[in-house]
């Protein structure tokens, strides 16, 4: 007998309630069931090319090599099901339950083991009857494909599974569904966390002056600072809901985008010396109006604005946590407010990732230094543009940064965004433990900061915790699903794979990055070295040479040990595998 590895997909179904079928209308049920197979379930595998591995009495075990495939036969099958049954006596209805999965799986002649297939038995038992349930991996690659509703039912323990797996549950897109938004290209429906979400969109500015324009998005940007810090929110990161910045914004639309069930959305207008802020909490789902307030108040107030919307908007949209005490938590503001513009600024500049925007950037947030010396926001975003720039030269060595970003958490050690700087930074100075230290402490101050989470899943995966990281990073990208450096976290997904030797996931989650970042270097190297240890040797010269061509540059990040972040032994396992690519460097 052989043995042979593969990433397959795998739909495991049975019939609900098969035993009380069996006992009131044996062989009435089993007329059926050869009429069900025959007529709708065989042909759908047949057209969705998957390979039924076996049949027991009451169920199926079918592969398939695209899980697209296997989850678009597993709702048309349920769909025809729905048909069939319509007009049945309710007695004499066969509902199947079905559970999908994606896996690596051990082949044995014609025969299939391995988690793969655990994994979607045990999904199987999860599902109601005529229902289907998925995991977070299925989930993850065929959201937006297909026009269907995944709903989260949270992390399962699964029999004889040694980690929980995230499942979902899976329904078909209703007329009723798709008349509440209009298609975009925005990506997946995310489900709605088990906690209150809130996304808090740039406010408008309506003063007629451009310079107003950081002044608007930096009264946005604190509002989700202090926000962030209350452990019982869903707070979605400045990043994602900043990319509804200057367009026409559907309410229900951005809560079906980021998954959240609240928006707060306002305006700025400023006239002379004061100025007038509203906002507005709306339910996503109804687009009912929650909450509305206005403020009007001298410039020099601005502050106490902030904190009063937070406080309001906090007590509307959780009445769950109405009694527990209120925490205001506020980032130390400076004292100058160009400092505080020039600030942000720097940040938008810094969100555009350009080598010109970079060194805006830094012009920006040194403007914000020179005018408040006691601001630690200049400090800590001077260190992360001055680092970025340096690793677009290829150096490592950091010069000032390090003390940069220690200065700004010296000026404030309640600031969460500068400790999870410091802490990235201390990662690329050999200093895992003290990365750590910084970033649980970030997380400590602000639990929904989405850079603390992605910072805490790269140092886990450097310090031989591939598995735990990859939890950190899905949790970052889930808060910030729209962060202009995600591929950075779904870069360290993927090394979270290899790391782990499941080679074929790591292939699978490289080339779903190199799909939207083509022009992101460094994932071409792990890409290699993964299909290196897999065996797949063709495959890998071929990455290698395509490589080389669209990135030359990232290979050297990992030659002569060049790379700090990771352990030698991790270093060595990636070099390796590119040498049995063929890599010669």
């Amino acid at each position: 007998m052989t043995q042979t590895r593969r990433l397959a997909a795998i739909l495991a179904a049975d019939v609900a309630g098969y035993s009380r079928l069996i006992g009131a209308d044996e062989e009435g049920t089993l007329n059926r069931l050869k009429a069900i197979r025959t007529e709708l379930v065989d042909p759908k595998i047949a057209d969705h090319h998957g390979r039924i591995v076996k049949t027991t009495g009451d169920g199926l075990l079918v592969e398939f090599s695209s899980v697209v495939d296997a989850l678009r036969c597993a709702t048309e099958w349920q769909h025809g099901m729905d048909e069939r049954n319509a007009a049945a006596p309710g007695g004499n209805r066969i509902k199947f339950r079905i559970g999908v999965h994606q896996g690596d799986i051990v082949v044995e002649d014609d025969d299939i083991f391995g988690d793969g297939v655990n994994v979607a038995a045990r999904l199987e038992g999860l599902a109601e009857p005529g229902g289907i349930c998925v995991s977070v991996r299925v989930q993850e690659d065929v959201a937006g494909r297909l026009d269907l509703i995944f709903e989260d039912i949270g992390e399962q323990n699964l029999k004889n599974i040694t980690r929980p797996v995230r499942v979902y549950r899976v329904r078909i897109a209703t007329a009723e569904d798709t008349s509440k938004v209009t298609p975009t290209e925005s990506g997946p429906v995310l489900s709605l966390p088990d906690k209150p979400s809130i996304a808090v969109l740039p406010f408008e500015n309506m003063s007629g002056e451009p310079e107003q324009e950081y002044f608007a998005d930096g009264i946005a940007e604190d509002v989700i600072t202090a926000l962030s810090r209350y452990p019982s929110l869903f707070v979605i990161a400045r990043n994602s809901s900043f990319t509804y910045k200057g367009r026409a914004i559907n309410v229900t639309q951005v809560g079906r985008d980021l998954g959240v069930r609240y928006v707060l959305e306002g305006s700025l207008r400023k006239s002379n010396d004061r100025i007038r802020v509203t906002a507005q909490l709306v339910e996503a789902e109804t687009g009912k109006h929650i909450w509305a307030e206005r403020y009007d108040r001298e410039l020099a107030d601005i502050f106490v604005v902030q904190d009063e919307i937070t406080d309001a908007v906090t007590i509307a949209i959780a009445p769950a946590i109405a009694g527990a005490e209120q925490r205001r938590a506020v980032r130390k503001p400076p004292r100058n407010l160009d400092a505080w513009g020039a600030y942000q600024r720097g940040l938008w500049h810094l969100c555009k990732f350009g080598a010109e925007d970079n060194a805006f950037s830094q012009q920006f947030f040194q403007q914000a230094i020179d005018l408040d010396p006691n601001f630690a926001g200049g400090y800590s975003g001077l260190a992360i543009a001055k680092r970025r720039g340096l690793q677009r030269l290829g150096l490592l060595e950091q010069n000032n940064v390090l003390d940069l970003a220690r200065r700004a958490v010296v000026l404030d050690p309640d600031d969460a965004e500068a400790r999870a700087r410091l802490g990235f930074i201390l990662l690329g100075h050999r200093d895992p433990d003290g990365a750590l230290a910084e970033v649980e402490n970030a997380l400590t101050i602000s639990p929904n900061l989405a850079s603390a989470h992605g910072v805490l899943g790269q140092i886990l995966l450097c310090s031989g915790h591939p598995e735990e990281g990859r939890i950190s990073l899905e949790k970052s990208i889930r808060l910030d699903p729209r962060d202009p450096m995600a591929q950075l976290n779904l870069l360290n997904i993927a090394i979270s794979y290899f790391l782990s030797s499941e080679y074929d996931a790591a292939i699978e989650a490289a080339k779903r990055v190199i799909r939207v970042y083509p022009d992101y270097p460094m994932t071409y190297p792990w890409l290699v070295a993964s299909l290196g240890h897999s065996g797949r040797v063709e495959e890998a010269k071929q990455a290698l040479q395509n490589a080389i061509l669209i990135a030359p540059g990232a290979f050297d990040l990992y030659a002569h040990s060049r790379a700090p972040w990771h352990r030698p032994q991790d270093l060595d396992h990636m070099i390796d595998g590119l040498r049995k690519a063929g890599w010669e460097g």
